[in-house]
């Protein structure tokens, strides 16, 4: 086989306007696509600035319905950055706040649909 990277992960979401809008005023994501789908659909497409994958955020896969994404991972140079500007943006942070673990320390919390987010520093 010759994959070479994960390009696009799909991320279920009830409202696009709504997930693009968390996704690039709470978390600094870019816009990539925001375009039509079809004869009522839309493509939206967001990433972390100059990530090689992007998340699109998706309406119409039947058996992803909002909310079931668990355990999307993004890593940060910054968690105790981050994890300020998320608290000043209102984003309510599970399990009290910034978690230890032997590999570094992390941080969750959801998404507007519930879809579970891990942001992460890892130790070196």
């Amino acid at each position: 086989m010759t994959v070479t990277h994960v390009k696009i992960v799909s991320v279920p979401v009830r409202d696009q306007d709504r997930a693009r809008d968390f996704y690039l005023d709470v978390l600094g994501f870019d816009l990539i696509f925001d375009n039509p789908m079809g004869p009522a659909g839309r493509w939206v497409q967001v990433a972390p600035k100059g990530a090689a994958t992007a998340l699109t955020l998706v309406t119409w896969f039947p058996s992803m319905p909002p909310g079931s994404l668990k355990g999307l991972v993004f890593e940060t140079d910054d968690l105790d950055g981050d994890v300020a500007q998320l608290r000043e943006r209102g984003v309510v942070l599970a399990d009290g706040g910034i978690q230890d673990a032997p590999w570094g320390r992390y941080v969750t919390f959801d998404d507007p649909d519930g879809n579970g987010i891990v942001l992460q520093s890892t130790r070196v």
